[in-house]
Parts: C-alpha cells; sequence; structure tokens
C-alpha cells in the first residue's frame, strides 16, 4: 500500500508538505502542490478517509433522517437532498424511523459515531426533543423537516399545513358537503397539528358543527392492519360524507377499508388528502390532494444545513421557510350540490 512517505521520498519533499497537498491546507507553493499531485497519481494513492477527517474534523458525509421511506412525500424529498449534497461534494446516509423513538435514537448514535457533518431530518414528534439535544451538545448542526419540535430552536423548511387543510375542506364544502371527517396523525406531530387546526378553522368559518367522534389520531406511517379505522368507520352514525387525510398513507388505507365494507370514493364517500400518491392499482379514482414541493423540502433544507455547516463558527440567526402547497382537484370528490 503506498503511504504518504512513499510519496515524499519520490517527491523530494517532507512528509508533512505531502499531507498538506492531501488536505488542502497550509501555504505551499502551485509547483509543489502539482509534482506531489503528479507522484500521487503516478504511484496511485488513494487517501485514507478516515484519517484525512480526523486531520480536517470533516468527513464529507452529511445524514437524511424522514421517518417513512415509503411514503412518495420523503422519496422526492430524499432525492432533492442528495442532489443538494451531491453537488457540494457531500455523501448522503439514510435512516427510517418509522416516528420511532427507540429508532431514532439508534440513528442519532450512528450519525455521532460516523462523524457526520451534520443532519437534515424530520423529527418522529415532540418527543424528539432529547435527540436534538444531543446533536447540539455534540456540535452537529441540524435543519427540521415538515415538522418543528417546541423547544428547539434551529432552521426549518415546513408546508403550509394550515392553509391545506383549510383548502381542502373548503372544497369539499363548495361540493355540498357538511358531514366532514378526518384522519391524521398524533398530535404529538408540529404538522398533524397545523393540519387539525386547519380542518377546525375552516369548519367554524363555514358553520359546520364539530364532533369529536369524527377526528381519529394515529401513525402518519402504514401498519399491518387496518383495525384501527375500521373501528372509527363502525362507530360513527350515519358515516361522514366526506373525510380529510393528513396524509397520502392514510388515504390509502382509508380508501382499503371502505372498500373492505363494500363502499366506493366518491360515489358512497368523498375523500381528499395532503401529498401526492404512487401508482395505487386498487385506488382509482385519483384523489383530490393538497401537493407539497417535496423536492424543494428535500433540496431547500439540505443548502440550508450547508450553509450552517460552512458558517458554525459565526452563526446567523435561525431561519424558518414556509412552503406553500397546491390543491390539485381530480375526481374523488362528489358534488352533492347538483
Amino acid at each position: 500500500m503506498v503511504t504518504i512517505y512513499d510519496i515524499a521520498e519520490k517527491a523530494q519533499v517532507s512528509a508533512m508538505t505531502v499531507s498538506r497537498v492531501i488536505n488542502n491546507t497550509g501555504r505551499i507553493s502551485e509547483k509543489t502542490r502539482t509534482k506531489v499531485r503528479r507522484v500521487m497519481e503516478e504511484l496511485g494513492y488513494v487517501p485514507n478517509q478516515l484519517a484525512r477527517s480526523l486531520v480536517l474534523q470533516q468527513t464529507n458525509l452529511l445524514f437524511l433522517m424522514i421517518t417513512d421511506i415509503t411514503n412518495p412525500f420523503y422519496t422526492t424529498l430524499a432525492r432533492g437532498a442528495e442532489d443538494a449534497a451531491k453537488k457540494h461534494g457531500y455523501r448522503l446516509l439514510f435512516g427510517n424511523t418509522d416516528e420511532n423513538l427507540d429508532k431514532e435514537q439508534d440513528y442519532i448514535d450512528a450519525i455521532l459515531k460516523t462523524r457526520a457533518d451534520g443532519v437534515l431530518l424530520a423529527p418522529a414528534g415532540d418527543a424528539s426533543l432529547p435527540h436534538l439535544e444531543t446533536l447540539r451538545k455534540h456540535g452537529v448542526p441540524f435543519v427540521l423537516l415538515d415538522r418543528e419540535v417546541p423547544g428547539v430552536e434551529s432552521d426549518v423548511v415546513l408546508g403550509d399545513s394550515k392553509e391545506g387543510a383549510r383548502q381542502l375542506v373548503k372544497h369539499l364544502v363548495a361540493g355540498g358537503h357538511r358531514e366532514i371527517a378526518m384522519i391524521n396523525g398524533s398530535r404529538s406531530i408540529s404538522s398533524a397539528r397545523d393540519r387539525l387546526a386547519g380542518y377546525l378553522e375552516a369548519l367554524k368559518l363555514n358553520d359546520l358543527s364539530f364532533a369529536e367522534e369524527r377526528v381519529l389520531e394515529m401513525s402518519f406511517g402504514p401498519r399491518s392492519d387496518l383495525s384501527e379505522i375500521d373501528a372509527w368507520l363502525d362507530w360513527m352514525h350515519p358515516l361522514p360524507t366526506a373525510i380529510v387525510a393528513g396524509n397520502n398513507v392514510l388515504a390509502v388505507e382509508a380508501i382499503r377499508s371502505l372498500q373492505a365494507r363494500g363502499l366506493r370514493v366518491p360515489e358512497d364517500v368523498s375523500l381528499v388528502c395532503f401529498d401526492e400518491l404512487a401508482s395505487y392499482a386498487e385506488i382509482d379514482p385519483f384523489l383530490t390532494v393538497i401537493s407539497q414541493q417535496a423536492y424543494q423540502f428535500g433540496y431547500l433544507g439540505m443548502q440550508m444545513l450547508l450553509d450552517r455547516i460552512q458558517t458554525r463558527e459565526e452563526p446567523g440567526p435561525w431561519r424558518k421557510v414556509v412552503l406553500p402547497a397546491e390543491l390539485i382537484v381530480r375526481r374523488s370528490v362528489r358534488a352533492l350540490n347538483r
């Protein structure tokens, strides 16, 4: 294996000079730098990345932690983050927590062991606070995506969840719906709280009554059975004419539960949701959705993280970016007022 001492001997320079060329540090003439690099190429030298990272205190590794890799929103977000990282010469590692705090803790430990330069993450929920404090304690820059955590000051990229929920309810009301239910994520997640707030505000603005039993709260992620949704639908008499789903995964599972009852969307129950869907063969028609800028979540979040890494010695004020969402009307809402 070729070492820096082999390079130094052939280039007739010191090992320290070779090290400075490899790590791009110190004041070295361009002539010497060119000579050393030529010898490195002739000998086929491959730098020891671990040793280099210890010298520079930088690994060029970044970490993206998301809550559900099967959700098309997060897969598109991941592509945006990876594109931005690669553009700036960084490699990106991925972790999927399933909104599970134990898994999140395991990934936090892995981030510290790999000495990742920074983390882009969608936290599992409000209880992620100690994990974020651990990152801050160890000086690891991070940017939050899609969710905020009370008590944590950081850069964050969010969607306008509250306004998105208002638009979905407004669309249903325009179609003559007055019995509107909601299936949503846990209130321990900021985006779920915002979507619930938008739903409730829209009901009030349209003089519609609110009934607690018409809101089901559960994990945003997929589950092995539909018993929770089934029990909720059994509880409501009569069934609502329309359902707002807090994300695309919940929308798919609501449709499956309705289909098991012999009910169709939109003929029997109308359904709208947040985020685009992947190609689920059993779903027809396409859903009316609030489409979020998933790619921009990842790309912009990564740019903000890289800014933090580069200015960690003199950090500027925290930044909060709220990306607007778009209502895309398709065929999942039956007009009752025609």
